[in-house]
């Protein structure tokens, strides 16, 4: 890999304020080293507070923000990059995304944006979120930077077979959304396997995208949960687990871009 990053690292979409301040203060004490964040999340704030006052060095946590699409047009792309790093009170990002490649996005122009700002050092490293493989071989030409990651939507009944391939042969890091499925993901298969193992579903969801090559699964928690999560690392899935979770045939996708209203 180009760029290793810790995992699992935490998510924290859908978390504002002092609920998110307080998940990301108790994963950097649980041991996580990875905080994503976005944009379009509306908490780089308490993200970047939380990473401040931890006792955690700041060089030992990966720190992930995403532009947001309607800012990815060039001049907009460099502006709120910036104004990232203002909310997060940081001098710099480890992992600067291209968050959906749609509303704004134009390819030569975003990603000119997102070169220059890397070798301005506003970001370590340059990663997509939600593209396909034709538009990572788009974006791997015009980059001059190397993708370190793509964050994309993966779980059980998500699988990912071919992206999984494609940053496996690229180098880069598939980053797993929603890898615990959601609440009402359900399946006999995980049900089942979930029982084996004297678990939730959501905990064989993430221990199965733990132990993927190359999957880094960023789980949103706050509570208890942010600890439950981390100790998922210990949760050995079996062959036999592995088998009847790769013959899974229904497919179900927790988040459409279609279904979103970032106009």
């Amino acid at each position: 890999m180009q760029f290793d990053l810790p995992s699992p690292g935490l998510g924290t979409s859908g978390n504002r304020g002092e609920t998110c301040q307080r998940a990301v203060r108790e994963a950097l004490e649980t041991g996580y080293r990875h905080v994503d964040t976005a944009q379009m999340y509306g908490n780089e704030a308490a993200v970047g507070a939380a990473i401040r006052e931890s006792s955690v060095d700041r060089e030992n946590v990966v720190v992930a923000t995403k532009i947001h699409p309607r800012n990815l047009a060039y001049a907009d792309a460099k502006r709120t990059a910036r104004e990232s790093l203002d909310r997060l009170g940081l001098e710099a990002v480890d992992l600067l995304y291209v968050h959906w490649p749609i509303n704004a996005y134009d390819p030569p122009a975003t990603l000119r944006a997102m070169d220059e700002l890397r070798d301005e050092g506003i970001t370590r490293h340059v990663a997509v979120s939600n593209f396909t493989p034709s538009l990572l071989d788009e974006a791997r030409e015009l980059l001059e930077s190397p993708i370190a990651a793509n964050q994309v939507e993966c779980h059980p009944l998500l699988q990912r077979e071919e992206l999984r391939a494609y940053a496996r042969a690229h180098e880069h890091s598939l980053v797993a959304y929603a890898p615990l499925g959601g609440a009402k993901l359900t399946h006999p298969t995980l049900e089942s396997i979930a029982g084996k193992h004297g678990v939730p579903v959501p905990l064989v969801c993430l221990a199965w995208t733990l132990s993927l090559d190359g999957v880094v699964p960023i789980p949103k928690a706050t509570g208890e949960h942010v600890r439950e999560n981390w100790e998922a690392r210990s949760l050995d899935l079996d062959d036999a687990d592995h088998e009847r979770i790769a013959a899974i045939e229904e497919t179900r996708r927790l988040f459409d871009r279609a279904a979103m209203d970032w106009e």
